[in-house]
């Protein structure tokens, strides 16, 4: 029983330190014997309880996906579509703006952007296919019934890209461009931004627009 904790130890140590190398340098820059260095173990203990670096890679990715997926404390069936649609923004862009171990599912997917190396994009595809099915029923939510499937998926497009653009910016020229610190506060305000623009957009399609807030 001592070994098998042992063992399970290890390999835990392993993945914990593949995630985050691999999301510091992707694929190709990060190496075998560094993450055992790192983890205090020997390069045989990787083949041992992974196989090789690229199984080793796919196992990071979905530990770090797991990390990432954070459970909804509330229930959902109650709320308005905007609301859901609204949380949902707020999640991505928290997400997107992480720099520690829930972001590292997000940069090591930058990583495999810049730098296709080594993912296998079924596996991936099916990996991410219920957050991506999730947000387009979202948007078919705020939308209606009369919007085009193509319409949805262009918006889903979209929303997507705006979120991201704060993973691809660096966190000073976000200060910069905006001139505020960058901090909770803050992405909270740029969530509340893209919701409404993206809200004004989805309702634009069917010529309605969105109530404001008082």
């Amino acid at each position: 029983m001592a070994q098998r904790k042992d063992g399970q130890k290890t390999r835990s140590k392993l993945l914990d330190v593949a995630c985050e190398m691999f999301s510091e340098k992707g694929f190709g820059d990060t190496k075998v014997a560094e993450i055992c260095r790192r983890a205090g173990t020997n390069v045989a203990s990787v083949n041992y309880y992974f196989g090789d670096k690229t199984a080793l890679y796919f196992e990071a990715w979905q530990e770090a996906f797991r990390r990432d997926t954070l459970p909804d404390p509330l229930p959902q069936e109650d709320r308005a579509p905007e609301e859901r649609f609204r949380r949902r923004i707020h999640t991505m862009v928290h997400r997107f703006c992480d720099a520690g171990k829930k972001g590292q599912f997000i940069r090591m997917y930058l990583m495999e952007l810049t730098h296709p190396v080594a993912l296998n994009h079924e596996k991936w595809r099916k990996l991410f296919e219920p957050r991506h099915l999730h947000l387009l029923q979202l948007i078919r939510d705020v939308a209606g019934p009369e919007t085009t499937e193509e319409d949805v998926r262009f918006c889903e497009l979209s929303v997507i890209n705006l979120c991201r653009g704060f993973l691809i910016l660096n966190p000073s020229d976000v200060e910069f461009m905006l001139q505020q610190p960058m901090n909770n506060v803050l992405i909270d305000k740029m969530a509340d931004h893209i919701t409404r623009f993206s809200l004004a957009g989805i309702h634009a399609m069917r010529g309605e627009v969105p109530a404001q807030k008082t």
